[in-house]
């Protein structure tokens, strides 16, 4: 009776009977319905005793029928009646009143399926017919269990694809949907939305939006229950992904817009934590101009929790943003990632960029501003960058060689400038060559609704086309190589646009305004930088003016005046103030809180100026690739106020995804991540440091061999004297970094190698055996001279390791190391080697030294490293004097290299062979030796025991 599960309380003549006797936990191989093979008292069939126990009056004997049912199909699967008849009291099991009776026999639907599934042609329709509407059923039960049983079941049935479509668009979705209705039960609404969200990914495409898309979105606003917009939000990406790109901008990205400024906070975590899932699923302008700005909203949240789980999702989001093409990269023939050689040749084209810098393509759009985003999130970095570089751009300065290896593109068409734009609207020369540069797709879609007015494509006429006058001072400018170019003055006062920006406040809630307000923002910081280059420029242009000559002066002062005109129509055109003007009364009537407004913008304008100094160390933070403000956050996550109101490890989190975020930005923009990656390697927490290491090698592989020697490099090798936890991480990956640098670069690690042997703590073998095993990687990076001199050291010390499974590890890199000596006709540091293994290990004092010794010349013959007549000269005869060793376990190991490796070669195989008489007595010798091990391996031959060497060795 000890041995009797807690479920059978039967008495124990019942029990007899049942054929429980022998039955207990143990015994996991008996069928659970083998009573229905015993004749009992009853002498009733095994079909009639079924159905007496599936409704016997005892619930635990209900149970074990619903537990065995798969056991009892296969029983009965032979004859179609009985078998029919079997399905038939499954059908009335399933209307059991007792809750776990209907729980077992649910668990035990997705096995049945499966193997109605095999046996389909014999019951083509039995799971259709019969189980099919029991799963159905179970997900309204009135039991919570028995609920979540069905809908367990459901899932797996799902997942193995053994339901038709019609059964999910008639039987499952239209249940589902009843229960997520408005007006249903909340436990029943709750447990709806989860299996909803759970089997989108499962069902096709045309389904889930056809019939759930609609009931979903509907669900993430729902008011009533908080923990139904919580799955929601949780599960969004998986629904975003199932119905694809158009109906996730059409739908569900208000829909997002919404749950991400949810007045729960748990809300608004859930949406930060799968940003990056319904980010991959939108097409880049929706990722830009919509979701940027909503991520932004999420970072700056009020609640820490929200803000620690947005900044852990940020390099996620930011790596939605690569373009394998921008970014120079390409997809080799095997699969792997590489990275594609950019061009240097600016001299050939003046409209190339150089250092390495490329130009975005025109998909990369910037924020285009909507009246349903929040609206202190709606500042565009990208926009104040190209205002900011207006004057730069187009100075005669960027006719210089040295600008036009800085600038980006400076010498666009006409024709591919007004091609952006539809035909009949026109935008001023300027503004058309930035929009080519930085991009600004968005202004498209704009343009194409007529009644969408903005103010920013029609603030002044067209300029005129000075391109052969670019061309001429080009030319000249080329002559004069020593020549500098005159900066233009900036003729605008900051103090006048700081009066627009002060009119424009009160009119915030009007999109136009707030891209103007940003335009003018940037312009007020290019005038500012302005104004201090001038100071310098004019010093140094006062000694060098008597030496231009008179045309190229004349010239300047023509480009500088046309550039001081831009600036000056940009900024105070009548017609630009008439419009904004007209603007701003119009929205005056839109918004009551527009006070409340003017004081968030007025602060975060005043927050924008003194975070963002016009100086040259912010515009080395400045790209194309993604958002600025995206960025900005980024790298502010190493700023340790943000570990003290954030998390305490988000340096760990950025640190996690920076790889990433430099694949996204490309080689050509790793200046904006140089300071935050030194940072986060110089970080007081090892797993910071931790977590670089791990990656250093994937990011040398991004950046190139150039940038990785000139500021890799030197992290590398402060990570080679950092901590074990450190260093571990370094190590994984030697192999993957030291190729990618040069020769000469590579052997000055040489002398550095050696301090991996030594470890903090002496127990962590795993550490040298890591070792071992990148440095017979390592073996091929240097050449034979190299490897004789330093890596074999390291491969003899680590022999004579105390850990064994060190050992095993170093004596294949010893194989591995003659290897490389004969394969490069070293053949003199080959034999200087052997001598050497043959003094430390065959002649070695301890009993392991010789094993050592037969387990390399067996691998040495496996391995076919060095030619057989070298072998049998140098190896052959010490060898075989291990047979007179008196350690049994030498010899047994001794007789697995004679008789599995050396007699199974041709050569020893060959007709009077010199050497295979020697090797057959010594085989001899062994099989009649006192020790049976040794005795059984010098007689068994390799096909008839075909067992793992390296285990028995490990046992000896």
């Amino acid at each position: 009776m000890a041995g009797i599960p807690l479920y059978f309380v039967d008495l124990q003549d019942d029990l007899d009977d049942f054929g429980f006797e022998d039955y207990g936990p143990d015994c996991d191989s008996m069928r659970i319905t083998a009573f229905l093979d015993i004749p009992g008292q009853d002498n009733l069939a095994p079909l009639a005793r079924l159905e007496k126990y599936a409704f016997s009056d005892n619930i635990f004997n209900r149970q074990i029928i619903a537990r065995g049912l798969l056991d009892v199909f296969r029983d009965f699967s032979n004859n179609e009646e009985d078998f029919l008849t079997v399905m038939e009291m499954v059908v009335r099991l399933s209307e059991d009143a007792e809750p776990t009776v209907r729980t077992e026999l649910m668990e035990q639907i997705p096995p049945i399926a499966i193997f109605l599934q095999e046996s389909r042609p014999k019951f083509p329709t039995a799971f259709v017919e019969y189980l099919m509407p029991i799963v159905v059923r179970y997900l309204t039960d009135v039991n919570n269990q028995v609920r979540k049983a069905g809908q367990e079941a459901l899932l797996i049935l799902l997942e193995q694809d053994l339901v038709t479509q019609s059964d999910i668009e008639n039987k499952v979705c239209p249940i589902l949907l009843d229960l997520s209705a408005p007006d249903s039960d909340d436990e029943y609404k709750v447990e709806a939305v989860n299996i909803i969200c759970k089997m989108a990914s499962m069902l096709s495409r045309t389904t889930v939006e056809h019939m759930l898309l609609p009931r979903f979105c509907e669900l993430c606003s729902d008011g009533k229950l908080f923990q139904v917009r919580k799955i929601c939000a949780a599960n969004f990406g998986d629904i975003c992904n199932a119905v694809g790109q158009e109906a996730t901008e059409r739908l569900l990205i208000p829909k997002f817009f919404e749950l991400c400024s949810d007045s729960v906070w748990g809300m608004r975590k859930a949406c930060a934590e799968c940003f990056m899932a319904v980010s991959y699923t939108t097409s880049p302008e929706v990722r830009r101009s919509k979701l940027s700005p909503l991520f932004i909203s999420l970072i700056s949240d009020t609640c820490r929790w929200v803000r620690q789980a947005a900044f852990q999702s940020l390099g996620p989001f930011i790596s939605t943003f690569a373009n394998p093409s921008s970014a120079g990269l390409y997809i080799r023939e095997d699969g792997t990632l590489s990275i594609r050689p950019l061009t240097q040749d600016v001299n050939s084209n003046p409209c190339q960029p150089s250092n390495n810098v490329t130009l975005m393509s025109s998909n990369i759009n910037t924020i285009s501003y909507s009246s349903e985003q929040p609206m202190e999130i709606k500042l565009e970095s990208s926009i104040e960058e190209t205002s900011a570089e207006v004057n730069r751009k187009l100075s005669v300065e960027n006719l210089s060689k040295d600008a036009r290896q800085e600038s980006l593109g400076c010498c666009t068409s006409p024709e591919d400038d007004m091609s952006r734009l539809p035909q009949g609207d026109r935008i001023a020369a300027g503004v058309a060559e930035v929009t080519k540069d930085r991009g600004f797709p968005g202004m498209n879609s704009r343009l194409q609704s007529e009644d969408v007015f903005n103010t920013f494509l029609y603030w002044r006429p067209p300029l005129p086309d000075i391109s052969q006058e670019l061309e001429l001072l080009q030319f000249k400018t080329e002559k004069h190589k020593d020549s500098c170019s005159v900066p233009c003055n900036n003729c605008v006062a900051s103090s006048e646009i700081k009066k627009v920006l002060e009119s424009l406040q009160e009119h915030m809630d009007d999109p136009d305004v707030q891209a103007q307000v940003q335009v003018l923002s940037a312009a007020l910081r290019a005038a500012q930088f302005d104004s201090v280059g001038d100071c310098e420029t004019k010093k140094m242009e006062e000694g060098r003016s008597k030496l231009k000559s008179k045309t190229i002066s004349d010239e300047t002062t023509v480009s500088c005046a046309t550039c001081s005109q831009m600036e000056e129509d940009a900024l105070l055109s009548p017609a630009c103030q008439d419009n904004i003007n007209d603007q701003s009364t119009t929205s005056e009537l839109k918004s009551t809180a527009s006070e409340e407004q003017h004081r968030e913008t007025s602060v975060f304008l005043k927050k924008e100026q003194e975070n963002n100094p016009p100086f040259e160390d912010d515009k080395s933070k400045l790209q194309d690739i993604i958002p600025q403000p995206l960025l900005d956050q980024y790298l502010s996550m190493t700023d340790p106020a943000r570990a003290q109101t954030v998390d305490t490890e988000i340096a760990k989190h950025c640190a996690y995804s920076l790889p990433g975020v430099a694949l996204t930005l490309g080689r050509q923009n790793w200046h904006c991540l140089k300071d935050t990656y030194e940072t986060l390697a110089s970080d007081v927490q090892w797993k910071v440091r931790r977590t670089l290491a791990f990656s250093i090698h994937e990011l040398a592989v991004i950046l190139g061999d150039q940038l990785t020697a000139a500021d890799l490099v030197p992290i590398f090798n402060g990570f080679l004297k950092d901590l074990d936890e450190v260093r571990i991480g370094v190590l994984k990956h030697l192999y993957d970094f030291l190729k990618l640098l040069h020769a000469d670069k590579r052997r000055e690690y040489l002398y550095q190698l050696q301090e991996f042997v030594v470890t903090d703590n002496s127990r962590n073998w795993r550490f040298r055996y890591e070792l071992a095993e990148q440095l017979i990687l390592i073996l091929e990076l240097y050449n034979p001279n190299d490897v004789y001199d330093y890596l074999r050291h390291i491969a003899l010390t680590l022999c004579s390791d105390k850990v064994s499974e060190v050992r095993w590890i170093s004596f294949k890199l010893v194989v591995a190391i003659l290897q490389k000596f004969y394969a490069n006709n070293a053949s003199t540091l080959g034999l200087n080697f052997i001598n050497e293994l043959i003094v430390r290990f065959r002649h070695c004092s301890k009993w392991v030294g010789r094993q050592a010794f037969a387990f390399i010349c067996q691998a040495v013959v496996e391995e076919e490293c060095m030619p057989v007549d070298q072998f049998v000269e140098h190896l052959l005869p010490s060898l075989l004097s291990l047979a007179s060793d008196p350690v049994p376990n030498v010899r047994v190991l001794l007789a697995k290299a004679l008789r599995q490796t050396l007699l199974e070669k041709a050569y020893f195989k060959s007709v009077g062979n010199p050497h295979l008489e020697a090797a057959e007595q010594t085989i001899l010798a062994l099989q009649s030796d006192r020790d049976q091990d040794v005795s059984f391996f010098a007689t068994i031959k390799l096909k008839q025991g075909n067992m793992d060497s390296t285990a028995i060795e490990k046992q000896s």
